[in-house]
C-alpha cells in the first residue's frame, strides 16, 4: 500500500501588516490515487465518493466534476509540456469528515517510478474559488520553487507578492514550507509538519477521536483568526473578479 497517514502540526506566522501566529494539530491523507477503490473496499469508515465517516470525493479537486484526478493530472502535464513518464500519483490533503471538508492546501506528488518529477499546488479560498500552479522539479532531493501570487486567498495580503515553496519528498517525515515574500522582505512563512501513519480502519479511529470534527474546526479557525487579524488593525482588500477554477504553469 502506497497510500498513508500524516498526523501533524500546521503553523501560520504572519509578519505584517501585523504580527500574528497561530498553530494546531491536523492529519492529512496521502492517498495514492490508483488505490482509492482498494481503500474504499477494504475499510469500512472510509469511502471513494460515497458518504462515510471518512470519505475522499473526485469532485473536491481538480476540475472539480467528478471525473478522474489522474487523467485531469496526466492531460495537464502533456498540455505544458511536463513529458516524464509519470506512473504514479499521490495526493495530499484532508478527508471529509460527517460528509465535510475545507482543503486550503492540497498537493498532488507527480512521480516517474520512484522519482518526483512533478508537483502541483492546488490552492482554494472560502469563496470556493480554485488556483493550481503547476511545476516541473528538476531535483526530486531538495525542492525549493517560487512563483508570482495569482489568486486571491487572504483578504488581509496584497496580491503583488511571490510564494516560496520548500519541502520534502514525503517519506517517513512529511515536511511542507512555504514563504509569502513582497520586495521588502517576508510577509508570512506557513508549514505543515507530520508523521508517517498507516492508512488502515484503526489509525483512522484513533484519528477521530484524536482530531475531533478536524475539517470543521478548519474553516471555523480560518474565520476566528481572520477576526482576531482585524482587531489588530490588518486593512481588509476586496478581491477584483471571481473565479471558479485556474491553472498556471510556473517555470522556477
Amino acid at each position: 500500500m502506497n497510500s498513508c497517514i500524516y498526523n501533524g502540526i500546521v503553523t501560520h506566522h504572519r509578519f505584517k501588516p501585523v504580527q500574528h501566529s497561530l498553530k494546531y494539530n491536523t492529519f492529512s491523507l496521502f492517498v495514492d490515487l490508483d488505490e482509492l477503490e482498494k481503500l474504499h473496499k477494504d475499510i469500512k469508515i472510509f469511502s471513494f465518493n460515497k458518504f462515510n465517516l471518512f470519505s475522499f470525493y473526485n469532485k473536491d479537486h481538480g476540475p472539480r466534476d467528478g471525473s478522474s484526478l489522474k487523467e485531469w493530472v496526466l492531460e495537464n502535464l502533456k498540455k505544458f509540456n511536463i513529458n516524464e513518464n509519470i506512473s504514479n500519483i499521490k495526493l495530499l490533503c484532508y478527508p471529509r469528515i460527517f460528509g465535510y471538508v475545507f482543503n486550503p492546501l492540497s498537493i498532488f506528488y507527480c512521480y516517474d517510478s520512484e522519482k518526483l518529477r512533478a508537483i502541483f499546488y492546488e490552492v482554494k479560498n472560502t469563496y470556493n474559488e480554485q488556483h493550481t500552479y503547476i511545476f516541473k522539479v528538476v531535483d526530486h532531493e531538495k525542492i525549493e520553487q517560487k512563483c508570482k501570487k495569482k489568486f486571491y486567498v487572504s483578504p488581509f495580503m496584497n496580491m503583488n507578492t511571490y510564494y516560496n515553496f520548500r519541502l520534502l519528498n514525503p517519506n517517513e517525515k512529511l515536511s511542507v514550507f512555504i514563504k509569502q515574500t513582497d520586495d521588502q522582505g517576508a510577509i508570512l512563512t506557513a508549514t505543515q509538519v507530520g508523521d508517517k501513519k498507516e492508512f488502515s480502519f484503526k489509525q483512522l479511529l484513533i484519528n477521530f477521536f484524536k482530531y475531533p470534527l478536524m475539517t470543521i474546526k478548519i474553516i471555523t479557525s480560518i474565520h476566528f483568526e481572520a477576526f482576531l487579524l482585524w482587531k489588530k488593525g490588518a486593512i481588509y482588500r476586496k478581491r477584483n473578479e471571481k473565479i471558479l477554477n485556474n491553472l498556471s504553469y510556473e517555470e522556477y
